[in-house]
């Protein structure tokens, strides 16, 4: 049986990834990537249970500027579960734009969104680990700043008993059976069947297939 009670109100957070096209004048719209698609699978595999979603992705968003918004994009929507999918962006800068955030910085915001959650709202969590693939092959550099960052994902799923998507090894994996322009465009920004592989994802871990 999955983990998400009857009822209960998801928020998906995070940046473009999450954000995905959605109107954003329009507070009901989940865009078109793994959110919309995760929340319609769970949603007709258990109807009863008449499960809110919300998304609040941005594009471009980092950790500080989810920390800027939380209070109004998540607090106020007081959600039960909250799922964060954070961090490349904090790693994109430092190449796209010589503004880097530093693994120190982004652990001690990570973990601020996450005691603010879990203080005020008491939501159960989903992390998911960013990823990058190596397309162009001059990402392959990308690697000496994100896996630092996608290893302190994973110690605060450790540390806060959060569901951990742990989404880098999976495209990795998903690489082997066709090749890194078939899962994103650019080695960030998924194609259609990446962001259905994040939903796969996101599904599995909230137990979902169940």
């Amino acid at each position: 049986m999955t983990k998400i009670e009857d009822r209960a109100t998801v928020l998906f957070q995070g940046d473009s990834i999450t954000d995905f096209g959605r109107n954003r004048e329009d507070g009901h719209d989940l865009g078109s990537g793994y959110a919309m698609m995760a929340s319609a699978i769970f949603s007709s595999n258990y109807p009863e249970k008449q499960v809110k979603f919300i998304n609040r992705g941005i594009g471009g968003n980092r950790v500080t500027d989810l920390q800027q918004r939380w209070e109004q994009d998540c607090l106020d929507l007081n959600p039960t579960w909250v799922s964060i999918y954070i961090g490349i962006n904090d790693t994109w800068r430092r190449y796209s734009h010589n503004d880097p955030t530093s693994v120190e910085t982004f652990t001690q915001g990570y973990r601020n969104l996450i005691e603010q959650t879990k203080e005020k709202l008491d939501a159960k969590l989903v992390l998911i680990e960013p990823f990058v693939l190596p397309l162009p092959e001059d990402s392959k550099q990308w690697r000496e700043d994100l896996d630092p960052k996608i290893n302190a994902v994973r110690e605060l799923a450790r540390e806060y008993h959060a569901l951990l998507v742990p989404l880098d090894g999976l495209f990795a994996a998903a690489s082997v059976h066709a090749p890194p322009a078939f899962w994103t465009t650019d080695g960030v920004h998924p194609s259609p069947a990446g962001h259905a592989l994040i939903a796969k994802a996101w599904l599995d871990a909230v137990n979902a297939w169940a």
